[in-house]
């Protein structure tokens, strides 16, 4: 069996860039990805500045970010990264972040946040993660995300003008969702069954342009569709 695993052709390599100020962490973050045989380093980079003239000459899929980052911190390359339009998945690197960072940078673009004293094991997971479309938040729960996107920024959020095509049941449960409700909390709280739950989240994650809880809780906030309409 293993024989014919290896004849089989290799997909093409995840290629990721590195983006941090020092470079003895950037030296063995190198090593220990290029030590994956699915992964390749495309380049390093030392500044924000760096970091985006690379983005653009380089096709990346991933893309590692110091945050506290020389000439342009990881903030403002996110904001740069999006302008233009950068197809490459962000990963924030990270000592510390506060949760209103975490929602700030999910709304800038990227995919998710890694500490610095993650395991080599959680640091693979989230980049297979973010490859595979979904975002990578740690120990946040959605709903806590919710609860701090909203404070962050009650001001922005939009009059609730339209409801993109949604059942009431469907604006039910994705109530329910924002509020961290699990698949079976949902069917006992509806009286349903799960197998229509999961039916009713994929026909939301459709109609929404989503494919997974977080980003469906983050559009719904934004778009106010939580809210009473008295």
């Amino acid at each position: 069996m293993a024989t014919l695993a290896k004849s089989s052709p290799n997909p093409r390599p995840i290629r990721i860039l590195i983006a941090d100020d020092h470079t003895l962490f950037r030296d063995g973050l190198r090593k220990l990805l290029e030590s994956e045989e699915d992964f390749e380093v495309a380049g390093e980079a030392a500044d924000g500045e760096m970091l985006l003239a690379m983005a653009r000459k380089t096709t990346a899929d991933i893309i590692l970010l110091d945050l506290a980052m020389p000439r342009q911190d990881g903030m403002e390359v996110l904001r740069e990264l999006a302008k233009a339009q950068i197809p490459a998945r962000t990963l924030l690197l990270t000592v510390s972040i506060e949760k209103a960072q975490v929602v700030q940078a999910l709304k800038l673009g990227a995919y998710g946040v890694v500490l610095k004293e993650s395991t080599t094991q959680r640091l693979i997971e989230s980049i297979r993660c973010v490859m595979a479309g979904q975002y990578w938040v740690g120990r946040e729960s959605v709903s806590d995300l919710v609860k701090a996107l909203r404070s962050v920024s009650p001001a922005e959020a939009k009059p609730r003008n339209r409801e993109f095509g949604l059942t009431p049941r469907e604006l039910e449960i994705v109530t329910l969702v924002v509020a961290g409700y699990s698949n079976p909390e949902i069917a006992q709280h509806c009286a349903i069954s799960e197998q229509t739950v999961k039916h009713h989240i994929s026909n939301i994650f459709d109609k929404f342009g989503v494919s997974n809880r977080l980003e469906l809780a983050l559009f719904a906030v934004n778009h106010r569709l939580t809210e009473s309409n008295s």
